[in-house]
């Protein structure tokens, strides 16, 4: 039973194989032919795959930024001491995450074939780490191993069905269809820019009608943009902290220039192999999905993971990026030095670039480019404060964690899922 349980538990934590069995089901349940259930399977597998490697070749040319921030604001860097720390709790109470993952995805499915919320959460990682913050919230509260999982199975169940509702609206706005939805934990920082955006933005201009000169027309390829515009983003960090020291914060010995143009073409190549996988697997999963909609969960969409709306507004995922690590930056340099926080938050690039640049295609999609401005502005904002308000509860488990992956739904959610373990027995 427990090897059953760890092969379903690694199926759903693997995106591409998840993913892929989803849309076989789907393509069987549609009769489809042999040729077309493999074909569907198989390019939805390829497009997940294709867009986890961009992800993670974006993610490679984005980290060395944060130690170059550090630098500029004399942010120490030092550790946030937790007493286990997330490899510890992962090792310790992998059992219990996983449960509780299963059960809450079960939970999920139910909502979504019998009440009015017709989504499926199809976010695989994402409904591994909500579990996770869940359970060492559950530690910190002293909870047993039985309600632990109880604890995380209901809180992840509320997650996954609670938040892509939220923000369906807002997606449908952005995409004009109700095709998919999204399952990520960008939420709270999507509808606070959504409203932001809507409240300060015209809907006149969009950030995708930014107008370029003939002679620069090449700048409406977004792989071209991105690359420029990370290109000056090292170079402005390197000439504010000086070459020399950029040099040792970003850990390398070649020239800072060449290094620079090298790190913004890797972005630009990055972002380009993410909207390829994008499309391909959206080509095969919506349609796949379909199956699955009309023969067991009626009406029902998938939420998938926030990439997928880049293709829709690439040019707010730029904006959302540079300018929430601008705010956020700024925040990290006041809240510091007014001694508001008893521990150091330091640039959170990911999160930037991930949750804010989706809450500001939300915002263009609600106040078009000046809406995706105001609303990654405010954003920036308000993810320093939502790690501030997270790392006090989960200090003696995965502080080291949501440091670095916070400022999103996973402080918002341990924050609150801090207030209801109090209501167990023994919390």
């Amino acid at each position: 039973m427990q090897t059953v349980m760890d092969f379903l538990i690694e199926v759903i934590r693997e995106p591409a194989i998840f993913l892929g069995l989803i849309a076989l089901t789907g393509l069987l349940l549609l009769r489809k032919d042999f040729s077309s259930v493999v074909s569907g399977t198989a390019k939805t597998v390829i497009g997940v795959v294709i867009l986890t490697q961009g992800t993670n070749i974006l993610m490679n040319s984005i980290a060395p930024l944060t130690e170059g921030f550090n630098v500029m604001y004399n942010i120490d860097n030092p550790e946030v001491a937790p007493a286990l720390g997330a490899d510890t709790i992962l090792s310790q109470y992998g059992t219990q995450i996983g449960l509780a993952m299963l059960i809450a995805f079960l939970i999920n499915l139910v909502v979504a074939r019998f009440t009015p919320i017709k989504h499926v959460f199809l976010t695989g990682h994402m409904l591994f780490w909500f579990p996770f913050i869940f359970v060492a919230v559950g530690i910190e509260n002293d909870l047993s191993n039985t309600q632990l999982v109880l604890f995380a199975s209901i809180l992840t169940a509320l997650y996954i069905i609670i938040a892509p509702a939220l923000l369906r609206p807002f997606v449908r706005k952005v995409t004009q269809s109700d095709d998919f939805i999204i399952g990520h934990p960008t939420t709270i920082l999507s509808l606070i820019a959504g409203m932001v955006g809507k409240l300060f933005g015209t809907k006149g201009k969009s950030s995708e009608d930014i107008k370029f000169p003939s002679s620069t027309e090449f700048l409406r390829e977004i792989s071209i943009t991105s690359s420029i515009v990370m290109f000056f983003v090292y170079i402005v960090v390197s000439m504010i902290i000086g070459f020399d020291t950029a040099s040792t914060a970003f850990g390398v010995e070649q020239n800072l220039i060449i290094y620079s143009v090298m790190q913004g073409i890797l972005f630009g190549a990055g972002l380009t192999v993410l909207l390829l996988g994008v499309r391909m697997m959206l080509a095969e999963i919506i349609p796949a999905f379909q199956g699955i909609s009309q023969k067991w969960i009626p009406n029902a969409v998938p939420a998938l993971d926030a990439p997928i709306l880049f293709p829709y507004a690439p040019n707010a995922v730029l904006i959302g990026f540079v300018v929430s690590m601008v705010t956020s930056v700024a925040t990290i340099f006041i809240t510091g030095s007014m001694g508001v926080f008893s521990f150091v938050i330091v640039p959170l690039t990911i999160t930037c670039f991930f949750e804010i640049g989706t809450a500001a295609i939300i915002a263009n999609g609600q106040g078009g480019l000046r809406g995706a401005i105001a609303g990654s502005a405010v954003a920036g904002v308000v993810m320093i404060l939502l790690v501030g308000l997270s790392v006090p509860i989960l200090s003696g488990t995965a502080a080291d964690w949501i440091v670095i992956f916070g400022g999103n739904d996973f402080s918002l959610w341990s924050f609150l899922g801090d207030l209801i373990a109090r209501l167990f027995p023994g919390g």
